[in-house]
């Protein structure tokens, strides 16, 4: 069973930048499509992004369009996501997942198998 730990949450101010990793253990992770997600305080658990197997395909939640980037790398078994002009909004404990059928995107939390235990992002105004 693969297993997934992410780090690089913490304390950022308003408009700075923050990456996040997720490390994969075991064999598999070049055939998994990786998503981030996000549950803010007292709210649903939302897709972040999400990345096909080979990278050549990925998808963005509304609100983090064009200021989120996510990025993998197969040899390193990681998956990483890039936050700019981060937002007092943007505040949450965020999650990365593996889906094991390699959709080319799941947009869905139900299309994950595998979750890490989440790392805590907090953007200060």
């Amino acid at each position: 069973q693969v297993q997934l730990v992410e780090s690089g949450g913490g304390l950022v101010q308003a408009g700075g930048s923050r990456r996040l990793s997720c490390a994969a253990s075991g064999r598999g992770f070049s055939t998994y499509t990786m998503g981030w997600f996000r549950q803010p305080p007292g709210k649903e658990r939302e897709l972040v992004a999400c990345i096909h197997r080979s990278g050549g395909s990925t998808h963005y939640g509304d609100s983090v369009k064009e200021r989120f980037t996510i990025s993998r790398d197969n040899a390193k078994n990681t998956v990483y996501l890039q936050m700019n002009a981060l937002k007092p909004e943007d505040t949450a404990v965020y999650y990365c997942a593996a889906d094991f059928f390699g959709r080319w995107v799941a947009v869905s939390a139900s299309s994950y198998g595998a979750w890490g235990q989440g790392t805590q992002v907090t953007v200060t105004s």
